[in-house]
This record gives C-alpha cells, structure tokens and sequence, in this order.
C-alpha cells in the first residue's frame, strides 16, 4: 500500500494546464513535502498526467489523483500511465478513481457496475490493485473498494461517515476522507465561503443521497447547505478547530485527512494557509 501519510493537502489548483502556471506549482508542490503534508491529492478530475510535474518537483511526498473520471479514460491507457509514472517513482504515486455524477457524463448508467468493469480492465492490463483507491460513498462501493482496491478516498463527508465506512472496509484498507477547511473565526463569514463551494455540489444527488444517509434532511441540503449542513461538513474557524476536526476524522477510523482549503478561489494556490495549517497540527 502506498504510504500517504497522516494528513494532506487536496486542489485542483495543482492540476491546473496553463503553461504560465507550471513554475509556481512546481514550487507549491516542492514547499508542500518540506513542509511535512504526506500527499497531494489533485482535484478537478485529473488524467495520471496531471501528476508527474509534481512528482518530479519532489522527492519524497505521494500524489494522487482526487479523482480520475472512469468515464473520461480508457482503463488500459490509464493502465500504461500509472505503469509509467510508478516505475519513474516508485511507492509516491495514487491512482484515486470515481464514477462522477449524471449531470456531468453523457449516457452515465450503473455507476458501481461501470466502475467494476472499469477495475476489470485496470486488472487485466496488470494495474497493481494496492495502488489505487475508489471515491466511494455508499455501502457498495465502499464494499467494492475494500474487496478490489487499497482502500477508499470520500468526498464531502463527516466524521460519522467515516466511522461507518471503516466500519464496511475493514480494518486494513486505507480510509482517506477529504476534509473542507475555513480558516475564518468570523461565523457569517466562513460559512458564506462554505456556501458559496458548496452550492455546486448540492445539486448532485450523489452527495445530497448520501448526506440525507448521514442524518440531515432536505432542508439541511438547500440553498448551499444549512448551517447545521456547513459546520458538519466544513471545518471554519482557528488552525485548532481544524484539528479537532482531524482528530475526530482520526478518532473514527481515518487514517489520513486530506485538507481542501475554501478561499472563494476554486482554482487558487492557499499557500499561506498551507503553511499556517501546516505549523499547528500534527502531520507526521
């Protein structure tokens, strides 16, 4: 299984294809492993491409894709890629995979079978299963990234998700859940920041399904989240409520929390806060 460390730090900023931003993410990558973040887990649906800059930037810090869309990539060329990074850099590379959403595939059916069939091919072209991870959220997939896969990496989730997903996978695969981070001590504020990301994602019944699994109601999943809805899924404040959050991801079974910092820029590089959040918990 590929070690990944205690906490780490999930963007799409990092994944980003403009040529005038290679430099600086290159150096964002560099900082984050000096820092002490055990992994990189790359957001906005990336291809295995999106982390070999990163990968040859650093020398030691895993990346991961946060995650790779089965139905955007032929599971043999995903295959060959991660074959070809892997042997560049050994044990750093995460192949993290999901099977999106209906409003953003055409002809999207079946999400557990297309992904079962999508592990099919990843094992027929000799893709080593200890080296990927599903985004898994339900109890079948969850119980299909325990049976075929090192583990599971969800999305938009509480501590209480977390210990029922251990709970499924057992307790020798990787539970790697994304963790929401605000770092504002003003309450109307950060939840306004909390909001404004999570409005995109309560439209989309996978997470909206597996919220109301959790506990919370329709009306907790309107309007960009109730603040019962925010504080549950974001954690805002001090570096010290982020901890706490952490720590009770921890406390029910995580193994890594991977911290996806809201600043308003979706596709921004929170350099600072990386460096803030990095100085206040324990990362090793």
């Amino acid at each position: 299984m590929v070690d990944v460390g205690r906490v780490g730090v999930w963007s799409i900023g990092l994944r980003n294809d403009d040529p005038s931003a290679a430099n600086e993410i290159r150096e964002a990558a560099a900082e984050l492993e000096e820092l002490g973040y055990g992994a990189i887990w790359l957001g906005g649906s990336p291809d295995v491409r999106h982390a070999v800059p990163l990968l040859e930037a650093t020398s030691r810090i895993v990346v991961a894709t946060g995650i790779l869309n089965i139905w955007e990539h032929d599971a043999a060329d995903v295959a060959d890629r991660h074959k070809a990074v892997s042997s560049a850099h050994p044990g750093r590379f995460l192949l993290g995979l999901g099977a999106s959403h209906a409003k953003a595939v055409k002809d999207y059916a079946k999400p557990y079978s297309a992904m079962a069939r999508y592990l099919d091919g990843l094992d027929a072209a000799g893709a080593p299963p200890s080296e990927r991870v599903l985004a898994a959220l339900g109890p079948r997939m969850l119980e299909l990234a325990r049976d075929r896969t090192a583990g599971a990496h969800p999305y938009l989730v509480t501590p209480e998700h977390t210990e029922r997903a251990r709970q499924i996978l057992g307790p020798d695969r990787l539970l790697a859940p994304e963790v929401k981070v605000v770092l504002d001590t003003d309450p109307g504020r950060a939840r306004a920041t909390a909001r404004a990301h999570l409005g995109f994602y309560m439209q989309l019944p996978n997470y909206t399904n597996n919220l109301l699994r959790l506990g919370f109601t329709e009306d907790d999943v309107a309007d960009g989240g109730s603040d019962r809805l925010v504080d549950a899924v974001v954690a805002w404040g001090d570096v010290e409520a982020v901890r706490r959050r952490v720590a009770a991801h921890r406390d029910a079974g995580a193994d890594h929390a991977t911290l996806q910092v809201l600043t308003g820029d979706r596709n921004g590089l929170p350099r600072a806060e990386w460096r803030e959040l990095a100085a206040g918990l324990d990362l090793r």
